[in-house]
């Protein structure tokens, strides 16, 4: 159904405590090494305990650095629910691209749009 965009897409159940909380699916440009830290994937993560309390989409973009690079990166996370009242996924999708040697320096900021 997503098609050629699953690549920037990952799926995370939902667990109690939230620090439980694990992937099931990861696209291809994401899914670098499959853990919580240096990647677009966790850093999708970390912003996951406040889409829960919030209980709506929340939409992110700022400066990161992945594995040693700085990078421009814009994603979203919508949480799912099979009952229309707990929370059980999360759906997540992401692009970035790295910071180019001419590009202006300014300092991180990171963006956060409820949606």
């Amino acid at each position: 159904m997503v098609g050629g965009d699953w690549a920037n897409c990952l799926v995370i159940t939902v667990q109690s405590p939230v620090e439980l909380s694990h992937f099931v699916a990861v696209g291809k440009n994401l899914a670098v090494a499959l853990c919580a830290r240096d990647t677009l994937a966790g850093l999708l993560l970390s912003h996951l305990p406040p889409v829960l309390s919030a209980r709506r989409c929340l939409i992110v973009e700022g400066k990161a650095t992945i594995r040693g690079a700085p990078i421009l990166y814009r994603g979203a996370l919508l949480p799912l629910s099979d009952d229309g009242v707990a929370i059980d996924h999360v759906l997540g999708a992401a692009n970035h691209r790295t910071l180019l040697a001419d590009d202006p320096r300014t300092t991180p900021v990171v963006r956060k749009r409820w949606v």
